[in-house]
C-alpha cells in the first residue's frame, strides 16, 4: 500500500466542449453512470491504493462538488489524521494558474510527511491500480513518471488530449496535442508521480522565472532537462472532455466487460450513499440492457439507457440510448432517443426529442421542455 504517498486533485479542467452540463458545476460532480460522479473513479484509485491524504483543487462554481464530497467518508477519508482536503481556487482563476493556486495553499505541502506525490486531473475514467505505476516510478529513479495509454481510431477519440510522443525504447521526445490526424498515438492520462520536494521546487522555479504558469507546462517544456518516466496503463480509458465523450463514456458502461472492469478489477468505486428504496417497476416496463439506480419509477420501456437515481418515466414513454439525471421526470407518452436530461427537468406529455448518437441533443439543468 501507498503510505508514503499523497494525492493532488488539480481540477483546472478545459470545460468549453462540455459547457451545457457545467454552467452550474465543475466537470468533477457531472453525474455518470447513474449514481456516481466523474470524480468518483480517480479518488476510489487513489484510496484503493492506500493513500490517506488527498487534496482537491477545485475551482468556480464548487457547490455541487463539497456536497457530494462532504468529510470524505465515502472514500474513508473522514480522519483526525491526514484524510480529505478540499481548496477553492475562488471566483476568478489565478492569473499564475495552478502554480499561483498550489502555491497559495503551500502550507498544505510542507505540513504533509508523504515524500511521493501523484498529481492528477479527474477527468479520466478508468480503474487504476497506482500501486504498479508507484513500483515503476520508484525503480526508475527519475523525477517524474508520466501515465500514458496507448489507442487505436486516436482520430476518433480522445480529441483535444494531450499525446505523448515517444522513442523506440519508450523515451520521451514530445507531448503534444491529438488532433485527430493518427490512427494510433500514446494518450497522457494527466497523471504524475514526482516526490512531493520536486513538485515543491517547480512551484518555486515557475513563480520566481516566470517560464510557466502551470505544472504541466513547465514539464512540457523542460523535457530535456527533468528526468522523465514513463508508465503504460493498458486498462479502459475514456476522457471526458466534450458533450461526445461524456455520452461514450456512459454507453460504454453498458458493457459488461467494460464495466466490470471500471468498477472492480482494482479496487471498488465509491460514492456518496443515499439510502433510498429500490426501484420500482410496474407491470407496464420494459427495460433492456440499461443501469437504472435506486429510488426511480418505471412505468415504460428503457432501451440501453443510464437512469440516475429517483427517475420518474411514465406510462407509454419510450426512452432509448438516454442519460437521465437524478430527480428528472419523463411523463407519459414521451419519446426520447440519443438524448441527454440534466437533474430536475420536466419533459412533458408526449412530446419527442431526438438527437444524433455522435451528436446526443442536450437538456440543461432547470430547464422545461
Amino acid at each position: 500500500m501507498l503510505n508514503n504517498y499523497m494525492g493532488i486533485l488539480n481540477l483546472d479542467e478545459n470545460e468549453d466542449n462540455i459547457r451545457p452540463l457545467t454552467m452550474c458545476r465543475p466537470l468533477a460532480s457531472i453525474p455518470i453512470g447513474g449514481r456516481y460522479r466523474i470524480i468518483d473513479f480517480i479518488l476510489s484509485n487513489l484510496v484503493n491504493a492506500g493513500i490517506e491524504n488527498v487534496g482537491i483543487f477545485t475551482k468556480t462554481n464548487s457547490r455541487s462538488l463539497l456536497d457530494h464530497l462532504g468529510s470524505g467518508k465515502p472514500w474513508d477519508l473522514d480522519r483526525k489524521i491526514s484524510g480529505l482536503f478540499l481548496f477553492n481556487f475562488g471566483h476568478i482563476a489565478s492569473y499564475d494558474g495552478d502554480v499561483g493556486s498550489l502555491r497559495n495553499n503551500m502550507e498544505y505541502f510542507t505540513r504533509s510527511k508523504e515524500k511521493y506525490v501523484i498529481l492528477a486531473s479527474s477527468n479520466m475514467i478508468c480503474n487504476i491500480d497506482f500501486r504498479e505505476a508507484a513500483k515503476c516510478h520508484e525503480e526508475s529513479g527519475k523525477d517524474v513518471t508520466l501515465i500514458y495509454k496507448t489507442i487505436q481510431h486516436g482520430e476518433n477519440s480522445f480529441i483535444g488530449c494531450d499525446a505523448i510522443n515517444l522513442d523506440k525504447d519508450k523515451n520521451i521526445i514530445s507531448i503534444g496535442k491529438n488532433i485527430g490526424k493518427d490512427n494510433e498515438l500514446n494518450i497522457f492520462t494527466g497523471m504524475y508521480i514526482m516526490e512531493r520536494e520536486f513538485i515543491i521546487n517547480i512551484i518555486h522555479t515557475c513563480l520566481q522565472t516566470g517560464c510557466a504558469k502551470n505544472i504541466k507546462d513547465y514539464i512540457k517544456n523542460n523535457l530535456k532537462k527533468i528526468n522523465i518516466n514513463t508508465y503504460e496503463f493498458k486498462g479502459y480509458l475514456q476522457c471526458v472532455n466534450s458533450i461526445n465523450s461524456y455520452f461514450k463514456a456512459n454507453m460504454d458502461m453498458l458493457s459488461e466487460e467494460i464495466r466490470n472492469e471500471l468498477f472492480y478489477r482494482n479496487g471498488l468505486i465509491y460514492t456518496k450513499v443515499k439510502d433510498e428504496a429500490p426501484t420500482k417497476y410496474s407491470d407496464n416496463a420494459r427495460v433492456y440492457n440499461s443501469l437504472i439506480a435506486n429510488g426511480c419509477i418505471i412505468d415504460a420501456s428503457v432501451k440501453n439507457s443510464i437512469i440516475g437515481r429517483r427517475v420518474i418515466i411514465g406510462k407509454g414513454a419510450e426512452i432509448e440510448n438516454c442519460i437521465i439525471m437524478q430527480g428528472a421526470e419523463i411523463q407519459e407518452n414521451v419519446t426520447l432517443k440519443n438524448v441527454i436530461i440534466d437533474k430536475n427537468n420536466i419533459i412533458e406529455k408526449g412530446k419527442e426529442l431526438k438527437g444524433d448518437s455522435e451528436f446526443p441533443l442536450v437538456i440543461e439543468k432547470r430547464t422545461l421542455s
